[in-house]
């Protein structure tokens, strides 16, 4: 079977709606950091773990990997430009932001569509990313249309009602 071209395999995976979120930590200095991930996901019920996935090129990387704990904030529509300086580099992406002190004491949004406060649990290998799970310590859910990356740009989903399997 041939190879898989790396512009072909991004171009499709565009093509597949993501969750925006935002993941901070505080390291053991206090300072704070974060990214915006598409790529979050749950894993596990029992026990409750999710998966969060930083590319090991960003400056964040190893302040993730090494950290005790880490909170998801899932966007709400409205986040889009909070998404958007979060996923640049090179900046105080907390300077301005509507960051606040939540779970655990990590910066997160409050009105955030959902937050996931986790003790990291395992790191492994994913290619050029590395795969955090988390082990969920605590779970707020506030209910707001959800952002949505597809296709390279942050959305919104139709909410219409969908046919039940």
């Amino acid at each position: 079977m041939p190879a898989i071209d790396p512009a072909d395999f991004a171009r499709t995976m565009a093509h597949v709606p993501t969750p925006v979120t935002i993941v901070t930590t505080l390291d053991s200095t206090g300072q704070r950091w974060g990214f915006t991930a598409s790529s979050f996901s749950s894993l596990s019920l029992t026990p409750p773990l999710v998966l969060v996935c930083p590319a090991k090129t960003a400056s964040c990387h190893d302040a993730f990997t090494t950290t005790d704990r880490f909170l998801v904030n899932v966007l709400a529509s409205r986040h889009a430009p909070v998404a958007a300086a979060f996923a640049r580099s090179g900046h105080d992406k907390f300077t301005n932001s509507p960051m606040e002190p939540c779970e655990l004491g990590l910066p997160g949004l409050p009105d955030a569509t959902a937050r996931i406060a986790c003790t990291l649990h395992d790191v492994l290998d994913g290619g050029d990313h590395s795969i955090l799970i988390g082990r969920v310590e605590s779970v707020q859910a506030g209910g707001a249309e959800p952002l949505v990356y597809y296709n390279r740009l942050f959305t919104s989903p139709a909410l219409t009602p969908a046919l039940t399997p």
